[in-house]
């Protein structure tokens, strides 16, 4: 069963096509990798995704239903975090996860709100204005406002960004239980290979708003002939030759 599935995707701003006739699916309980150098329509295509944006054309189904048409229907099973969008500053923790929750619909939402400062160690600063935290409290607590409704979808732009080793094994490892735990769906966009080779079980690579190839990590290391995905990144985001290219 595929969790999501893209077909024909076109989203064109003006002139400048952002994402060029996108195909492909993700399994169900799958962590897949959305990859591509900035400006390779990787933000374009999760917004399309979480229905923030129209498609110019083709179709989107998530979760088994028409992003364009049906998406109030889906959103609820959905959520989405990322280190670029900050929470309401004056807003204190427990106040900006109410406030969600309350948008989601998440029953019970007091008992929520107790179980994840439990498991995230909220408690300390869980009554402090959200733009008062440090930026690890700031990523226990976008974890907590992306897991308020316990998605089986699970949208991630960077969730690791600058934060210090630690705390980034720390919220990998979380992720990767939160989906052995529930069988949720992940969908990660990241410029870090080490996160990708980790979490991942399979790789969209794009350039210039298409999939210019896809696979295990694995298999996309071995077919290149590389040691690691950051040299494969690195082949296609500089044009080196193609592996078809050099049998």
């Amino acid at each position: 069963m595929n969790a999501v599935e893209v077909r024909s995707l076109f989203k064109s701003f003006g002139p400048v096509k952002a994402v060029d006739g996108l195909d492909f699916t993700i399994a169900a309980g799958s962590t897949t990798a959305l990859l591509g150098g900035n400006g390779a329509g990787k933000t374009t295509t999760l917004s399309m995704l979480l229905g923030l944006l129209l498609p110019t054309s083709g179709s989107i189904t998530v979760l088994g239903e028409d992003m364009v048409r049906h998406r109030y229907r889906v959103l609820p099973r959905m959520n989405f975090s990322s280190p670029y969008v900050d929470l309401p500053h004056r807003l204190s923790v427990r106040q900006n996860l109410k406030v969600y929750g309350g948008l989601y619909g998440v029953e019970h939402l007091k008992d929520r709100i107790a179980e994840l400062a439990d498991e995230l160690e909220l408690g300390e600063f869980i009554d402090r204005p959200a733009g008062k935290l440090s930026a690890g409290q700031k990523t226990r607590v976008a974890l907590a406002k992306a897991l308020l409704n316990k998605p089986d979808l699970l949208l991630l732009d960077e969730p690791t960004a600058s934060l210090d080793p630690d705390t980034a094994d720390w919220v990998r490892s979380y992720f990767q239980a939160y989906r052995e735990r529930t069988g949720a769906t992940i969908v990660l966009a990241s410029h870090n290979m080490t996160e990708v080779e980790r979490m991942c079980d399979r790789v969209l690579m794009m350039k210039q708003g298409r999939i210019v190839d896809q696979g295990s990590p694995a298999a996309l290391i071995e077919r290149f002939g590389r040691a690691s995905m950051e040299e494969v990144f690195l082949d296609i985001a500089r044009d080196r030759q193609r592996p078809e290219a050099t049998s």
